[in-house]
């Protein structure tokens, strides 16, 4: 797998706020008044726990904007499979730069590196499988890209970005609408040629009708293992069968064995636990900087 780096316009606003926030009025009153201003220093960033690492970028991002002499060399890249003990990247520069940066940096390293952990578990659990494990719109206000990054560094892929990527048809728009062919044929009438619509249904007869409309996707929704396979064999390839509700790593692979597309989890973004990551600073690692007395 490859894996594309986020733009650089896109993460160092996040990063930048996250900096504001943490820095407040007066700065890190801590460090600058423990650290001379002169001295340097060489961290490293240390697994605690086995894992796979996403978020590096956001994290050198960190001490960068602290100071631009903050050098970070990473070891590991995001997408690796890492086990506990391992350094993920050296950091070194003003030491009162990596001091003032690191929570900053750790907060979005462990959180997004947390994520491709819990989605690499379940992307292993259906190896074999033609499935594919996604995420969803469930994601921290304002974090989606860095998120929705973090699934594709633990191998999954993403479902929607935005309201505006396509037409998602559920179970509130079908009620509101009065039925599931009202609301299919009121979408398609109102959006461009080129939009894909699919439609959430909760049982097979909801299942039938949207097939009979001509839908492009069906979101199978918390059905039972027997559920998801009677369904496959009704779309029979006519439309992407996704399955959602209740996935696991231990769920994962009889879901998958059903035949369905797509697997949608919901929580990898926003309640996967963090991986466990440090900044460990080695004995004598902090020295005044060179030329300076």
């Amino acid at each position: 797998m490859t894996l594309t780096p986020l733009p650089r316009v896109m993460v160092e606003p996040l990063v930048r706020a996250a900096l504001i926030e943490d820095l407040g009025r007066a700065g890190d009153l801590t460090t600058d008044a423990i650290v001379p201003a002169d001295a340097t220093a060489t961290m490293a960033l240390a697994a605690r726990q086995p894992g796979v690492i996403a978020g590096l970028d956001a994290a050198a991002l960190a001490f960068e904007l602290i100071d631009p002499r903050t050098e970070v060399t990473v070891i590991h890249p995001d997408g690796s499979a890492i086990s506990a003990g391992d350094i993920i990247a050296s950091v070194r520069g003003p030491a009162r730069a990596l001091l003032t940066a690191e929570r900053t940096a750790l907060n979005f390293l462990c959180h997004l590196s947390g994520i491709a952990t819990q989605t690499a578990a379940i992307v292993e659990a259906v190896r074999g499988h033609k499935a594919k494990v996604v995420c969803t719109r469930k994601t921290t206000p304002g974090l989606r890209a860095l998120e929705k990054y973090a699934v594709r560094a633990g191998g999954g892929g993403n479902h929607r970005f935005g309201l505006d990527d396509a037409v998602l048809i559920k179970d509130n728009h079908i009620a509101i609408a009065g039925d599931i062919r009202t609301a299919i044929e009121r979408a398609r009438a109102g959006v461009g040629h080129m939009v894909r619509i699919e439609v959430e249904v909760d049982t097979l007869e909801q299942l039938d009708i949207a097939l009979a409309a001509g839908v492009d996707a069906v979101l199978l929704d918390n059905m039972s293992v027997e559920q998801l396979t009677r369904a496959v064999a009704m779309v029979g390839g006519r439309a992407i069968t996704e399955a959602s509700g209740r996935v696991t790593a231990q769920t994962a692979p009889a879901i998958a064995a059903t035949g369905v597309d797509l697997i949608s989890v919901g929580w990898i973004t926003h309640s996967a636990p963090i991986l466990d990551i440090g900044l460990d600073a080695p004995a004598a690692a902090i020295s005044p900087i060179a030329g300076k007395p």
